[in-house]
């Protein structure tokens, strides 16, 4: 009969952590997996155009908006975030206030067709003026402060009004999120969140300006971004904004974001959302000559990333098409 010799305790190799690598069955490693990137956790950014356009990124007529909403909410995306142009333009950006703007529009078309769907919007000057800056100038062409407060409450007012669930005071000028959270009030809006954008100066960017008309004539418009080295005057803006009625803070650029992110995960529990930006998505997303179609692959990294950090959801260009793959 055989016998089994037993190995002496001092033989053994050194005990191994449950969650090490080492351990190579497939349904323990399925099993200790952490929570992946998800439809849920994209949002769906769209650029409107009143035409079709051959533009630096890619753009969408209200006619369009239906089907493409219709497709992201099946896909478990829940939310899109809407920019407008405008080809009508004036000193105070009164265009936009118009009931029937493009941006009007396309919310409608968008709540229309996908009523669960959160529409956010960008609450904003640079596509409504002729200088394209985020703000208005006063006679000197220096910043006049009041009036952009002023013109950035009446534009939330005219999302809310239309529709949206989520208006985005985009400027970062200073009290435009305690104007626009008063006139929504005041309205009767309580429902409607405020969420703007802070934001980091890059040469990110400047796709989206040149599609959208937004490019500053005066050249860079960094006058309220912050400098990307400053990130503790990020998180203090960021927090000053939730003390002045912002219910969710947008990051932009996104891929720049992740260390304030974080550090604001510890200090706010307001939903937090970065902003993957015109540059993000056409340096991640590199579009194959050959087959058309574009690598998403970093991008999905990125956004896994933005999620363990913190992130609520990542705002993006190539939401409905890594969606897609994620299904």
């Amino acid at each position: 009969m055989d016998t089994v010799t037993l190995t002496e305790p001092s033989q053994l190799p050194p005990p191994t952590k449950a969650t090490s690598p080492l351990r190579t069955r497939r349904a323990v490693r399925n099993l200790l997996e952490p929570q992946t990137l998800t439809p849920a956790d994209l949002g769906m950014v769209l650029l409107v155009t009143e035409e079709p356009a051959d533009r630096p990124m890619p753009t969408v007529t209200t006619a369009e908006i239906p089907a493409v909403v219709r497709e992201a909410a099946q896909l478990g995306i829940r939310s899109v975030k809407l920019f407008a142009e405008s080809a009508e333009r004036d000193t105070l950006g009164e265009v936009a206030l118009a009931a029937d703007s493009l941006m009007s529009r396309a919310i409608h078309a968008c709540k229309d067709t996908a009523p669960a769907l959160a529409v956010m919007t960008e609450t904003c000057l640079c596509s409504y003026t002729p200088d394209g800056l985020c703000y208005l100038t006063d006679q000197h062409g220096r910043p006049d402060i009041r009036a952009t407060v002023r013109a950035t409450a009446a534009q939330a007012l005219a999302h809310a009004e239309a529709g949206a669930d989520i208006v985005g005071p985009a400027s970062m000028v200073l009290g435009t999120v305690g104007a626009a959270r008063k006139a929504l009030d005041e309205t009767g809006h309580y429902g409607v969140s405020v969420m703007p954008h802070v934001i980091f100066w890059s040469s990110l960017y400047d796709a989206f300006r040149e599609t959208m008309g937004a490019t500053p004539k005066a050249g860079l418009d960094r006058e309220f971004q912050i400098n990307p080295g400053k990130a503790d005057q990020f998180v203090d803006t960021a927090l000053q904004m939730e003390t002045n009625g912002a219910d969710m803070i947008l990051l932009e650029p996104a891929q720049f974001t992740a260390d304030v992110l974080a550090t604001l995960r510890t200090q706010t529990r307001a939903p937090l959302f970065p902003f993957s930006v015109s540059g993000e998505y056409q340096t991640l997303a590199r579009m194959d000559p050959a087959t058309g179609t574009r690598d998403l692959r970093l991008l999905v990294e990125l956004f896994t990333m933005l999620k363990r950090a913190g992130a609520s959801a990542s705002l993006t260009y190539a939401a409905l098409d890594i969606a897609r793959r994620l299904t």
